[in-house]
């Protein structure tokens, strides 16, 4: 297995700088200028962070996927019945790991830097959720019961990972019946936008369908405004980093209840005890009546 992570990033490596090459070449021929010079700093910064966070905490993880493995209640000994399974259920898995960085606050302050660039390209995959390794391998816990192996998820992660990093750009259209089931660049744009209709929509990293079973999908109909609906405007790594936290320290010092502070703390992004800020849930609710009543 080792030699097979060495064969992965010997082939991703490359293929990263020929697509990011690629990308900027037509972006310059077309005048787009979907790149910034600070920006594709910036994302370096952050995903040499978070892999050296992830570096330090593979042990952590190994330890923690191998002690529950010893509690296994099932396992799949046909190849092709289990690297599809697990395909699927690290997917489905990440999906809900992803969701839950969306609608819980204390987790969102983690994965709000991925979302905190007004670009879109290639690039902005490696704009990681910098702190996200140090609780991300909780969620994988259930693979081990299933008799999966610590190797072998971490080799499905880094594939799928792969492919959430390539689908960041704007320049690859609708995919065709591929939108059904795939999560594809248009779907991720989508993802991307502080549009109201848009937010908090497409979590899944590989596969479209959990949104569609679970109600969080969204088709890109208008253009993408990208970034947060109230953006930083700065590519300094500390403020990238803990902006949220230092709003979430702000709120939580109010002389409000503890139940408002536990929602503050825990509850999705943008409550507020006194409706000064609003949740995405609450934007669309105000947009859609605003629609019915203009």
């Amino acid at each position: 297995m080792d030699r097979a992570f060495y064969l992965l990033f010997g082939i991703s490596a490359p293929f990263y700088v020929i697509l990011i090459g690629i990308e900027m070449l037509l972006s310059h021929f077309h005048g787009r200028h979907l790149h910034s010079t600070k920006g594709i700093l910036t994302n370096i910064w952050m995903n040499a962070a978070n892999f050296l966070l992830d570096f330090c905490m593979r042990g952590v993880f190994f330890f923690v996927i191998t002690y529950f493995l010893r509690f296994r209640f099932m396992e799949l000994h046909n190849p092709v019945v289990y690297w599809v399974s697990l395909l699927l259920l690290e997917d489905l898995l990440f999906y809900f790991l992803h969701r839950v960085d969306h609608f819980c606050r204390f987790f969102w302050a983690v994965h709000v830097t991925h979302h905190s660039s007004e670009e879109f390209n290639l690039t902005v995959g490696f704009r990681s959720s910098v702190f996200q390794p140090l609780y991300r391998f909780i969620w994988f816990i259930p693979l081990a019961f299933l008799g999966f192996r610590p190797w072998d998820i971490l080799f499905i992660y880094s594939i799928t990972q792969i492919y959430g990093i390539i689908i960041h750009t704007q320049l690859v259209g609708k995919l065709g019946f591929l939108e059904w089931f795939l999560a594809t660049p248009s779907h991720h744009r989508v993802h991307h936008g502080s549009n109201i209709p848009y937010l908090d929509k497409n979590l899944g990293m590989v596969l479209i369908i959990w949104d569609r079973m679970f109600g969080t999908f969204e088709e890109e109909t208008e253009e993408v405004r990208y970034g947060l609906t109230e953006n930083i405007h700065s590519y300094a790594p500390a403020k990238i980093l803990f902006h949220e936290w230092k709003s979430m320290a702000h709120d939580l010092r109010k002389p409000v209840s503890l139940k408002s502070k536990m929602l503050y703390l825990f509850g999705p992004p943008g409550w507020s005890h006194d409706g000064s800020k609003k949740t995405s849930r609450q934007l669309r609710q105000e947009a859609n009546r605003n629609k019915t009543n203009p």
